[in-house]
C-alpha cells in the first residue's frame, strides 16, 4: 500500500497531463440482470479505460473509450472527409464518461480465471444495471490495483473538496464498495428468455422501481436484487413537517400513496401507503397544500408556481417539488387509486395555484379558459421512441470543425490584447450581462457594463474576438451601461436603452462604436419593450420598429421629426394589461405578452387583438414565434409554453390565431415545457438556487426550420427538441452545465447546431451535440469554458469550446 500511496503522487503529480491512469485493453459490458432487453451486452470489444481530470478542480472522471482496429480509423477519416471528418461518424457512441462519484458504488473484483474486473452503477439505467469492466489478461495486478485506487482518491476528492493527499487509508477504505457482488458479464442468455408481454401501460412499480410495500419489505430485509446505498449516501429523508395553518375552507381532500425521489438510487421510494392529501385555504389568496398518515405528518407547503405541479393521468400520478428555507429541494410524488381522485385533486390544486396568482375566484374564469389552464399541467411527454429512430436523429448532428488555437483570451475588451493577457478574473466588477446575434453578419456581441464584445462567428463554428466598444456614451457625454439592446439595418446599427431613461432609444453606429442619435419616443409614453418590424427585419434597411409600454403598442419611425411614436399606429389599452415581452413573425405578425400570463395575438397594428390566449397565472418574461406564426413560445421563470396557433377545424381551419380569431369553444393547444420535479430537485440540490429561466428561443434562419428552444437556468443550458415535444416523447431536453450562471444564450443564425453562450466573464460557443441526456451525473458536472480536449465522443474539441473572455 505503501508503494501505491507513493506512485499515486506521481499520477497525480503532473498537472499538465489530462489522463491520471489507462487500463490500455480490456471489453466494456452492460449487465442488466433484472432486464428483459438481455441479461449482458457487450458493448466494446476492444477498449482501454483512463481516469481523467476534468476543467473543475476536484471533479474527474472515468472514461472508456472504443479501441480500433488497425487500418480502422484510417477508414473512418477516409469516409469522414465528405460528412465533417471522423468525429461525425465516430460521435459519443465509440465513448462512455463517468463523473467520479461514490454513487457509482465502483467496486473491484477477480474472475476465477484471474482477469480482473471493474464494476459501477448506470445511473441513466434501470435498477440493478451495472457497467463493468473486464481487463485484459495481458493487465498486470499492480495495474488495476493503481486504477482502483487512483478511482477511490477521485472520490474522496469530489466528497470532500480537498485534496487525496489528506485521505488516510481508512478515508479511502470507507469509500470503497463491497456489499453486492459483481454479476459475471459474459454474454449469457437472459436468464428470464425472450419476453412476448403485450404492449400495456406499465404498473406504477415499473414507472417508479422500489416504490411498492412489497419491494420496500424486499429492500429491508437485504434483497440483494436491489442495487443498495452505499454507507456514505444515506437514503434521502423526508424533512420534518412545519406547523399547519388555520384552514378557512378545504378545495380538495383525497387519499393516495406518498413517494420521495430518493438522489442516491434515482427513484421515488414509498414512504406511506396511505395518506389524507389537503388543498386548503388559508386566506389573504394563500393556499396550503397538506399530507399527513396515520403515524406522522409528512408535509406542509403553500402552494406556489415553485411546486412545478405535473399530474399524470396514465400512471394516475402528481408529481411536485418541496422547497425549505435553506435552499434544500424534495420531489415527492401522489399515487391515486381512481383517476376521479387525481381528476379531483387536478381541479383543486390547480384552482388554488391560479387563485393565488391571479387574485381571482376559479368560479368567475370561463369554462374553456379552465380547460385551456388543467390542460396545460398534464403531463404529455410518456412515450419512448424506438431505438432505430433515436439513433437516426443522433447520426443527422454535425460535428464542429477543429480550429480554436486553445489559447485563453483577456477578459477586457482592449484593442491591443496580447497573447500574455490572460487575466481571467473581472476587474471592474461588471459581468456580461446580454447577448445579440447577428443575422446579416457574422458577429455576436456581449453587453458588460458600459462596454461591448464583438466576437466573429469563424467558419468552423468557433468563436474570434475581434473587438471591444467601449465608453459608451449618448451623444451628450453622459456614460450609461445599455438595459436594452436590439441588432437593426443589417446589422449596421444596435438600438441601445438606458434603463435611467426609459422615453428614449439611441442608435449605435457599429461601424464607429459611437452613439450618433438619441430619439425621444413619447414624453408621456415609456418604452418597456422594443422588438423588430418583422421576424428577419434586421437583414434588411427596415427603420421602422415595435415599442410596447405597459398597456400600448405603437411603432417607432426614426426618421420622424420631434417624436418618433407613429401617432396613427398607437394602440392603447383602458385596463392595466402590463405588457412584458413581444415577437413577430416573418409576415409581421405580432405575439404580445403581459405580466399577467395571457398572450395576445396581433396581424397589425392599430387594432385590436385577433386571439387572446388565457393567462395560467405567472409572468411571461421572454417571447418567440416560428418564422410562419405557427408556434408560439412564452417564459416565465419555472417553465416555457409552446402555443400551436394553427387552428384545425371549423370555418378558419388553416388559419393563424394572428389572422383570424379562435372559436368561443375552441382554444390552441398548449404545452408546458417543464423539467421534471426531480431534476429540478436535482438541480436545486446542487445549486441551492431555485429554476429561474432565461427568455427561450427558436433557432431561426432564412432556409431553416425551427427543430430546438433553447434557455438557461443557473449554470445550466436546456435544449429541447422540439420534434420530441411534439411527439410526446419522455425524454424531449438536454441539458449542459457550466461551473458558472448562463447570463445569456441563443442559436447562431441559421442553424441549431451552434450554442452561444454568455457566461459572467466569459462567452461559449458549444456544440448541441455536447448537451446530454439529464443524469445525476451530467447535473452535477461542471464545465470551465476553456478546458483543452483533444478527445472524441463527449470530450469537446478546442473548436466546440472558444474561452473568450474579456
Amino acid at each position: 500500500m505503501f508503494m501505491l500511496r507513493n506512485l499515486s503522487k506521481i499520477v497525480f503529480g503532473d498537472a499538465s497531463k489530462e489522463s491520471l491512469v489507462e487500463i490500455p485493453q480490456g471489453q466494456l459490458y452492460l449487465v442488466r440482470p433484472r432486464s428483459v432487453k438481455g441479461y449482458s451486452e457487450l458493448i466494446f470489444k476492444d477498449a482501454a479505460a483512463s481516469i481523467r481530470r476534468t476543467g473543475q478542480e476536484f471533479h474527474y472522471q472515468l472514461v472508456v473509450q472504443r479501441a480500433y482496429e488497425e487500418g480502422e480509423e484510417d477508414l473512418l477519416e477516409d469516409e469522414g472527409q465528405e460528412d465533417g471528418g471522423v468525429d461525425a461518424l465516430i460521435g459519443d457512441k465509440d465513448e462512455k464518461t463517468f463523473l467520479l462519484d461514490e454513487s457509482l458504488q465502483f467496486r473491484t473484483d477477480a474472475r476465477s480465471t484471474g482477469e480482473q474486473i471493474f464494476a459501477w452503477r448506470d445511473l441513466s439505467g434501470d435498477v440493478g444495471d451495472l457497467w463493468e469492466f473486464v481487463c485484459d489478461a495481458s493487465v498486470k495486478p499492480e495495474t488495476a490495483l493503481l486504477f482502483q485506487r487512483t478511482a477511490l482518491e477521485c472520490q474522496y476528492e469530489r466528497k470532500h473538496r480537498r485534496s487525496h493527499e489528506t485521505a488516510t487509508e481508512e478515508d479511502l477504505e470507507a469509500l470503497a464498495y463491497y456489499e453486492e457482488p459483481i454479476p459475471d458479464a459474459s454474454p449469457v442468455a437472459s436468464p428470464t428468455g425472450k419476453s412476448h408481454r403485450l404492449l400495456e401501460a406499465p404498473t406504477a412499480a415499473e414507472l417508479f422501481p422500489n416504490t411498492t410495500a412489497e419491494n420496500m419489505a424486499k429492500k429491508a430485509a437485504g434483497n440483494k436484487g436491489l442495487v443498495p446505498v452505499s454507507k456514505e449516501e444515506e437514503p434521502t429523508a423526508a424533512p420534518p413537517a412545519p406547523a399547519q395553518p388555520d384552514a378557512i375552507g378545504t378545495l380538495a381532500e383525497v387519499v393516495a400513496e406518498l413517494h420521495l425521489f430518493d438522489f442516491p438510487s434515482g427513484t421515488f421510494v414509498l414512504q406511506d401507503a396511505k395518506v389524507h392529501a389537503s388543498v386548503t385555504e388559508i386566506g389573504n389568496w394563500e393556499y396550503w397544500l397538506h399530507i399527513t398518515g396515520d403515524d406522522r405528518e409528512w408535509l406542509g407547503q403553500p402552494i406556489v408556481d415553485d411546486i412545478n405541479p405535473v399530474f399524470n393521468f396514465e400512471f394516475k400520478s402528481f408529481i411536485f417539488n418541496h422547497y425549505l428555507e435553506d435552499g434544500s429541494a424534495y420531489s415527492w410524488l401522489l399515487r391515486f387509486h381512481e383517476h376521479e381522485d387525481l381528476e379531483h385533486f387536478q381541479h383543486g390544486v390547480m384552482q388554488a395555484l391560479w387563485e393565488h396568482l391571479n387574485k381571482t375566484k376559479w368560479g368567475k374564469v370561463k369554462d374553456t379558459d379552465r380547460d385551456y389552464v388543467l390542460e396545460a399541467f398534464n403531463d404529455l411527454t410518456m412515450e419512448d421512441a424506438p431505438e432505430e429512430e433515436e439513433e437516426e436523429e443522433e447520426e443527422e448532428e454535425d460535428d464542429f470543425e477543429d480550429a480554436d488555437d486553445g489559447r485563453q483570451r483577456s477578459e477586457h475588451y482592449d484593442e491591443d490584447e496580447s497573447e500574455d493577457d490572460v487575466e481571467t478574473q473581472p476587474q471592474d466588477g461588471n459581468v456580461n450581462s446580454q447577448l445579440a446575434v447577428g443575422y446579416k453578419h457574422d458577429r455576436s456581441f456581449v453587453v458588460r457594463g458600459n462596454k461591448i464584445g464583438v466576437f466573429k462567428h469563424t467558419a468552423d463554428n468557433g468563436l474570434d474576438f475581434k473587438t471591444t466598444i467601449t465608453n459608451i456614451k449618448t451623444p451628450k457625454g453622459k456614460d450609461f451601461s445599455p438595459s436594452k439592446v436590439m441588432l437593426h439595418q443589417q446589422d449596421q446599427n444596435m438600438i441601445l436603452q438606458n434603463g435611467d431613461n426609459p422615453n428614449a432609444l439611441y442608435r449605435m453606429d457599429l461601424e464607429t462604436g459611437k452613439v450618433v442619435d438619441e430619439w425621444n419616443v413619447h414624453d408621456d409614453i415609456p418604452v418597456k419593450v422594443f422588438a423588430p418590424e418583422s421576424k428577419f427585419a434586421q437583414m434588411s434597411g427596415e427603420q421602422t420598429f415595435l415599442g410596447l409600454s405597459g398597456n400600448a403598442l405603437y411603432r417607432i419611425d426614426p426618421r420622424l421629426a420631434g417624436h418618433k411614436l407613429v401617432d396613427d399606429q398607437y394602440k392603447q389599452y383602458t385596463t392595466k394589461n402590463a405588457f412584458s415581452a413581444a415577437a413577430t413573425t416573418e409576415k409581421g405578425h405580432i405575439a404580445v405578452a403581459s405580466d399577467k400570463g395571457d398572450i395576445r395575438l396581433y396581424d397589425r397594428l392599430g387594432i385590436n387583438a385577433k386571439t387572446l390566449i388565457p393567462a395560467l397565472g405567472d409572468p411571461i418574461i421572454g417571447m418567440d414565434v416560428s418564422a410562419d406564426g405557427r408556434w408560439v413560445l412564452a417564459t416565465t421563470r419555472t417553465y416555457l409554453l409552446l402555443i400551436d396557433a394553427l387552428q384545425k377545424g371549423g370555418k378558419n381551419d388553416g388559419k393563424l390565431g394572428f389572422e383570424k380569431a379562435f372559436a368561443k369553444d375552441d382554444k390552441p393547444q398548449p404545452r408546458r415545457l417543464a423539467l421534471t420535479p426531480a431534476h429540478v430537485a436535482q438541480f436545486q440540490h446542487e445549486t441551492r438556487a431555485p429554476i429561474s429561466f432565461t427568455p427561450a428561443r427558436f433557432n431561426t434562419g432564412l432556409a431553416s426550420e425551427e427543430t430546438t428552444i433553447i434557455t438557461a437556468t443557473g449554470p445550466f443550458i436546456v435544449t429541447w427538441s422540439l420534434k420530441k415535444v411534439l411527439a410526446n416523447r419522455r425524454d424531449p431536453y438536454s441539458i449542459k452545465r457550466y461551473a458558472e450562471e448562463v447570463k445569456a444564450d441563443n442559436f447562431k443564425f441559421g442553424s441549431d447546431k451552434g450554442i452561444i453562450v454568455a457566461l459572467p466573464n466569459e462567452v461559449d460557443m458549444v456544440a448541441k451535440r455536447a448537451l446530454q441526456r439529464p443524469t445525476r451525473e451530467s447535473i452535477a458536472m461542471a464545465t470551465r469554458v476553456g478546458t483543452p480536449r483533444k478527445q472524441r465522443g463527449s470530450y469537446l474539441g478546442r473548436n466546440e469550446i472558444v474561452n473568450s473572455p474579456y
